[in-house]
């Protein structure tokens, strides 16, 4: 399969759909996402298209809290070191499988950047 360059909002939705593929059916954060948060994809599919444009174009369209509905399913069901361990493991899957390019190793950093500091986050609440 060809690689692809992330510098398009089609390149991006690609990412963010794939990756979703893949967490949707993982034994460890499946069910976090489908059992308890009881994500709407529909919805959240789109929101994440925005998130990603906003980090990787600069294009701004993502308005919103994005640490506020993770701290809501912390509420219900504690995350742990080991789920945002699998949630990056899974996205540089899908990063290595499908793009390449330095924008590709810029979001890498930036996905390891956002896990570490949730992840420090609610560590410290949960303790």
């Amino acid at each position: 399969m060809h690689k692809q360059t992330l510098d398009s909002p089609e390149a991006i939705r690609f990412l963010v759909n794939s990756f979703y593929d893949k967490v949707r059916v993982d034994p460890l954060i499946g069910p976090v996402f489908t059992d308890v948060a009881q994500v709407d994809w529909s919805s959240h599919l789109p929101k994440m298209y925005a998130f990603w444009e906003t980090i990787i174009l600069g294009n701004n369209t993502y308005n919103g809290h994005p640490f506020r509905p993770h701290l809501l399913v912390n509420q219900k069901h504690t995350l742990r070191t080991e789920h945002f361990e699998r949630w990056l493991q899974l996205f540089y899957a899908t990063l290595a499988e499908n793009f390449t390019g330095e924008t590709a190793d810029q979001v890498r950093q930036r996905a390891t950047q956002i896990a570490i500091v949730w992840n420090q986050k609610l560590n410290y609440l949960n303790s």
